[in-house]
């Protein structure tokens, strides 16, 4: 079969200007002749999957992957058996109850603090910096979190609630600019560990705790980077807990990667290898969840932004990967370039969103005013 799978394949890839075995930096150079028939049995689960054995390469990973996308043939092949069972298991079952919503925890950002430091900015923002007008991975992400606190308008005065909290970086940099005081959310055991410390004399409270299980009232809420691990079946349950969080003249954030049409779940290799029981979500969806309890006062794309963070997540995290050889092989270096690049060609190529938008409650008397 592999002769045949090779001019289905070679097809494909030719329809997005894509060379088998070709001169320019996006061709794919094949290393295993059974790479086609994997490809066309496994789809996308065998085309990360045999990448990560050393299959094929290409010299640009992430131009490969904006090509594919911007082809659409990541919807070309058609059976992906893998793909059919992570639908049918979203429908049956909710992949992201309290239970299963640690397995992202302790297989994802359980891991080592050294490999997230190796490629993070000081502030560890493990979300899309913001760009403008610099192309330095620090200053960006430093702008991200000022435009969140700029945007919810923060004061001295405020409670603030961050629900996934991760290392603690906004609730650090809130704390310290805008004086006010934050308690942060995390499910993962290392996440609490690491952000205690790294917030410790400051204003803010880091608690172990599921988002269901949120008690208080909070002048500010924000999500950042969180809800892609709700699912769609809690995302009104997430937007009810945020309700009732959140005081009558509060404001909410959220931060996160959308998608163009509604899903129920998420790549198959992405949700073995990368981000268990994820998915992102619709502005359908979104807008779904927040009926009758928010009123939208600003929606902001800024998408190109995760396409250049990203590649400096990548630069940085290549460039320090002998410091982690101890602890990973060269199968997980082939993984973590293959996560960050395929993001970023999706980023590159407009097929992932990055949007950041205010709600309140009943809509801010006289309006409110956009922040860019």
């Amino acid at each position: 079969m592999t002769s045949k799978s090779k001019k289905i394949v070679s097809k494909l890839f030719t329809e997005a200007d894509i060379k088998i075995n070709g001169s320019r930096p996006w061709d794919i150079q094949t290393h295993n002749e059974k790479l086609f028939d994997r490809l066309i049995n496994q789809g996308s689960m065998g085309l990360g999957e045999s990448y990560m054995d050393g299959w094929w390469d290409t010299e640009k990973l992430d131009q490969f992957f904006y090509k594919i996308f911007s082809a659409g043939l990541d919807k070309k092949i058609k059976y992906d058996w893998n793909l059919i069972f992570a639908y049918l298991k979203s429908k049956i079952l909710n992949t992201q109850t309290k239970q299963r919503a640690r397995k992202v925890a302790e297989e994802h950002y359980d891991l080592s603090a050294e490999l997230y430091e190796s490629f993070l900015d000081p502030y560890n923002q493990y979300t899309c910096g913001y760009f403008k007008n610099t192309k330095d991975l620090n200053k960006a992400q430093e702008q991200k979190l000022r435009l969140i606190c700029e945007k919810l308008q923060l004061s001295p005065q405020d409670k603030v609630l961050d629900i996934g909290c991760g290392w603690g970086g906004f609730a650090k940099f809130a704390s310290e600019h805008y004086n006010c005081h934050v308690t942060g959310l995390t499910i993962s055991d290392k996440q609490l560990k690491y952000a205690k410390k790294y917030c410790r004399g400051l204003p803010v409270k880091i608690i172990k705790s599921d988002y269901r299980d949120i008690s208080g009232k909070y002048d500010k809420i924000v999500i950042c980077g969180m809800i892609e691990h709700v699912g769609y079946k809690n995302y009104r349950t997430i937007m009810k807990v945020v309700h009732r969080s959140l005081k009558d003249d509060g404001l909410f954030l959220l931060h996160t990667i959308g998608g163009n049409t509604s899903v129920t779940t998420a790549d198959p290799w992405i949700l073995k290898y990368i981000f268990p029981n994820s998915m992102l979500p619709s502005i359908k969806q979104i807008s779904s969840a927040t009926e009758r309890l928010f009123v939208i006062e600003d929606w902001h794309n800024f998408s190109t932004h995760y396409y250049k963070t990203l590649m400096a997540w990548f630069d940085n995290f290549d460039r320090n990967w002998q410091k982690l050889k101890s602890q990973y092989d060269e199968r997980f270096y082939r993984m973590w370039k293959y996560y960050l690049l395929s993001f970023a060609g999706s980023f590159q190529a407009r097929k992932n969103q990055l949007w950041q938008i205010v709600f309140s409650k009943k809509g801010l008397p006289g309006g409110y005013t956009s922040i860019r």
